[in-house]
């Protein structure tokens, strides 16, 4: 189960709304072995697309070494959909290289504007292998 708080939650659904009609993506970092989702860090869908998003990979390059210095990695690897359910495509599955990350995709299919619904789903993806999993909102983590 991802267990995410309403800042981190809210914070991709703005996201994925803001870079409508792109896809929009990011990660969420937390401390090193814990699985705890606490940093928020959205990132610029390189193939600025509505169907496909990519790390620049200067960015990401940036991000590892900036993980790696604060002892964090990645919890989340988010992106959005913007047509189609929030559920990994092909490509997402081949490109999820993270065996201990949550992958949340949110869909703004049905509207952009706060009110209007999205879908937010979160699944592992190992080996090529998709197992959606249950998310828990809170208010705050528990320390």
């Amino acid at each position: 189960m991802l267990t995410i708080t309403r800042e981190l939650h809210d914070a991709i659904v703005a996201h994925a709304r803001a870079d409508h009609p792109d896809e929009a993506c990011g990660v969420i970092a937390g401390p090193a072995g814990t699985g705890r989702p606490e940093r928020f860090i959205p990132m610029l869908n390189a193939a600025r697309s509505p169907t496909f998003y990519e790390f620049d990979s200067g960015d990401l390059l940036k991000l590892y070494r900036d993980m790696d210095d604060r002892d964090e990695e990645p919890v989340v690897v988010y992106h959005s959909h913007t047509a189609t359910e929030a559920y990994p495509s092909r490509t997402d599955v081949s490109l999820a290289s993270e065996p201990h990350a949550h992958y949340v995709l949110v869909s703004t299919a049905d509207g952009t504007e706060p009110g209007d619904p999205v879908q937010f789903r979160s699944f592992r993806i190992v080996d090529g292998e998709i197992t959606e999993e249950d998310v828990q909102v809170v208010e705050a983590h528990q320390p």
